[in-house]
């Protein structure tokens, strides 16, 4: 219980009017406010119905409708407010019911929203009562999922184009003929079947049905390097991310799907298995980086006893000194697998580079940046000539770059 600013208010007029009125009037004025404050606050002494409406399930950085409504057994206002944890942020937290806000999930794994808060006031305003209820609720934010089901649809309608590389074609085209159909406009030329076309007086292109059953392994880097920070994410958030893509194409296409995070040891391994792409999503999306050094040479020993695999490893290039374990270790992998590295693009050094600098810290900062460039280019060299390839992108484009890397492999019969 509690009065409210009102009270305050008609409390002083009681006591300026004591200069023009018997004190003793006053007095009776000032008890009446507070008797009316008591009583206007014991008629909404009774804890609202409050009925929130909040998403379960969430990704990172997409926005999601929350909802909370009260209602009062008696004449009165009530005012809610739903207070949050700092990883889910409430555009509008508290209003006049009903709460309708925005709220955007800042980072992966488990939250807990609390229960939300209701302000009741009495018919008169003079009185007002806090209130909870609703309780606790869990909510589970995963990587992007919406990118990652927009890139395994474009794939499924055949028009995927790779923005995290520079296009050589169309991917996805798989390599077995399928049917004959109706001419789209992002079909590249090489699909036209001619003689249909001239046939059917009207433009046909042919369908290839991608390869299947072949096993795709994820690797992600989950030590200290994927702490570090691109926007407002973290390079292990990006790896998530691109991994997410990656494993709705392969269920897409219906290719088996594992996955294995590693640091310093192998924390998690799920072995390929056929729609096992919805499973490493589940299982994985709550994973954080540790500060340790990952030792790649372990987990790539974990992953040479699987079959055959196309193996993708999520990683950071940035230390050259750190990436010595991870070069000795490619060759472990390469002989008995195909093996790409994928790692995003620091969006800082490359506006260091290129910008010009205006004061003499700017041009250190760059001369910093250009030897960093430099070190991450000699250890892509070294991947490269010890048989993997190398697929870089920025941090928004790099699932897409990963699943254009896979689909080239299937198409050339890598996997």
């Amino acid at each position: 219980m509690a009065p409210t600013p009102r009270v305050a208010l008609l409390l002083a007029i009681a006591g300026l009017s004591a200069l023009v009125l018997p004190p003793l009037v006053s007095a009776l004025a000032a008890v009446a406010v507070v008797g009316a404050a008591a009583a206007d606050a014991f008629l909404v002494r009774h804890s609202p119905q409050l009925l929130r409406e909040a998403p379960e399930i969430m990704s990172r950085g997409v926005p999601e409708q929350l909802t909370v409504e009260a209602s009062l057994p008696w004449a009165g206002t009530i005012r809610v407010r739903q207070p949050s944890p700092p990883d889910l942020y409430l555009g509008e937290p508290e209003s006049e019911t009903p709460l309708r806000s925005e709220i955007v999930a800042r980072r992966r794994g488990r939250h807990v929203l609390p229960a939300a808060a209701a302000r009741a006031e009495g018919p008169l305003r003079l009185g007002a009562w806090y209130h909870r209820g609703g309780g606790e609720a869990e909510v589970r934010v995963y990587p992007d999922l919406p990118a990652a089901r927009r890139i395994a649809t474009s794939v499924r309608r055949s028009r995927f184009r790779d923005q995290g590389l520079k296009g050589k074609g169309p991917l996805g085209l798989g390599t077995e003929f399928e049917r004959v159909r109706d001419y789209s406009p992002d079909d590249d030329i090489r699909q036209v079947n001619w003689l249909a076309t001239a046939r059917m007086d009207r433009p046909m292109s042919n369908d290839y049905r991608i390869e299947q059953d072949r096993d795709v392994i994820a690797v992600v880097d989950a030590g200290r390097l994927m702490a570090s920070p691109i926007g407002d994410a973290t390079r292990l958030d990006v790896a998530m991310d691109a991994l997410t893509s990656l494993a709705a194409v392969a269920d897409e296409v219906g290719d088996r799907f594992g996955a294995l995070v590693f640091d310093s040891d192998v924390r998690r391994f799920l072995r390929p298995a056929r729609g096992g792409g919805r499973l490493a999503v589940n299982t994985l999306f709550d994973m954080e980086p540790e500060p340790v050094d990952s030792d790649y040479v372990r987990a790539f020993q974990r992953v040479e006893s699987a079959k055959r695999a196309w193996v993708v490893v999520f990683t950071d290039l940035l230390e050259e000194v750190a990436a010595r374990s991870l070069i000795e270790g490619v060759p472990v992998l390469a002989r008995k697998h195909s093996v790409a590295i994928a790692t995003a693009r620091d969006p800082d050094i490359e506006a260091a580079v290129t910008t010009v600098p205006s004061q003499p810290l700017d041009a250190y900062r760059a001369a910093v940046a250009v030897d960093v460039t430099e070190a991450r280019r000699r250890v892509g060299v070294r991947l490269t000539h010890a048989g993997a390839q190398l697929v870089e992108a920025n941090a928004d484009s790099l699932g897409a770059a990963t699943v254009g890397a896979y689909l080239r492999a299937k198409s050339r019969a890598r996997l």
